[in-house]
């Protein structure tokens, strides 16, 4: 299987220097690069003004590189043969997303159709965001909000534009919009392609990577809402149409404010948040199914990713699941160790998604 790795980011948020650097850099390895021909910083401008009817075009350090004139899957198709002919030599995939673009249909290619399925695996989505221009962007262009909601892996890149109380801002914003996704500060969009390549983010086998911060932030307020552990929620008459979808329900406490902590942080609404769900009892494998199917029918499109690591009923091993809108997998894991504690831990990441209305049915899923 060769794996491949969606790289997304707003315009201007250094895509076009990580990709000048694969496709230079002596690393030794051999990169396909798959362009969406279109944007503003098109790399063909600036590296590969040669014969524009070439649809591939080999570098000097092994990668190669293509521009996408049609449908995704029929370019990596087109690759896949090639290379099974001998005509081209690669191991891994770079898509580089537009700046403008939604990187959810271009991760559902990998799961849809059974021939990309059968040769190509989804590494991660990488995604890059400015520094200086973030808060904007995100404030006023929802596709930067699923652009930060579907990732894998988060760069700041030009951080040297702003100073330290600003990364921290921005860093707090993104980890509550998704906290499964690695945050990392890069300069000059400098990253170690081993940072880059085989994340795993889309191994069911993988560790759930929660980012232990958004968790201790959490951590107070789950101590008493996960008394439901034992017995059902109790909820307030709160109007759940204003701000509730990331707060932790009658317990005053938003979870992506950070009001309680001492340290003081704009408020942003983002259409897109993320909660965590965490029980130790067991669940019931029917119900789950039952239950997680209608969600996924009903907000499937508002779902960008979601992942947990389930206890289940009768079931001594780990359960992992994760998917893509309505693309769900799940997968056997290893056992439970005497020495765990048994528990179920889920990431949901989405917009406007109904935080109470799926916590109270996954607790009712509880044996």
């Amino acid at each position: 299987m060769i794996p491949v790795t969606i790289l997304t980011g707003f315009l201007g948020s250094g895509k076009t220097t990580l990709l000048k650097r694969i496709l230079n850099e002596k690393h030794g390895m051999k990169i396909a690069v798959i362009e969406n021909e279109f944007g503003e910083e098109n790399i063909d401008n600036d590296i590969l003004v040669q014969d524009s009817n070439e649809q591939i075009i080999q570098m000097s350090n092994g990668c190669i590189c293509c521009t996408i004139r049609g449908d995704l899957s029929r370019v990596l198709g087109d690759l896949a043969a090639k290379k099974q002919a001998g005509e081209v030599d690669f191991d891994r995939v770079v898509i580089e997303t537009t700046g403008l673009a939604n990187p959810g249909p271009v991760a559902q290619t990998f799961f849809m159709d059974d021939q990309i399925a059968g040769e190509f695996l989804l590494d991660a989505i990488i995604t890059l965001v400015d520094a200086k221009h973030a808060n904007h962007q995100l404030n006023e262009h929802e596709v930067v909000q699923r652009q930060v909601g579907f990732a894998d892996r988060l760069f700041i890149t030009k951080a040297d534009l702003v100073d330290e109380k600003h990364i921290a801002d921005l860093r707090h914003r993104l980890l509550h919009m998704n906290p499964k996704a690695a945050i990392k500060v890069v300069n000059f969009g400098e990253a170690d392609i081993k940072e880059i390549f085989d994340l795993r983010g889309f191994n069911l086998n993988s560790k759930l990577e929660i980012d232990p911060d958004f968790l201790t932030e959490d951590e107070h307020a789950h101590s008493h809402a996960h008394a439901h552990d034992e017995h059902g929620h109790t909820h307030g008459d709160h109007d759940h149409d204003h701000d509730h979808a990331n707060c932790d329900h009658d317990h005053g406490h938003c979870d992506h404010e950070g009001h309680d902590h001492g340290h003081h942080h704009a408020h942003h609404d983002d259409k897109i948040k993320s909660f965590v769900y965490r029980s130790d009892r067991p669940f019931d494998a029917n119900k789950l199914e039952d239950f997680l199917g209608g969600i996924l029918q009903i907000y499937g499109e508002h779902l960008l990713r979601y992942k947990g690591v389930l206890y289940m009923k009768g079931v001594d091993r780990k359960v992992v699941f994760q998917g893509v809108h309505q693309m769900m997998g799940s997968d056997l894991a290893a056992k439970w160790q005497p020495v765990e504690k048994k528990n179920s831990k889920m990431v949901f990441i989405g917009i406007d998604l109904p935080r109470d209305l799926i916590t109270d049915g996954l607790d009712a899923c509880l044996v």
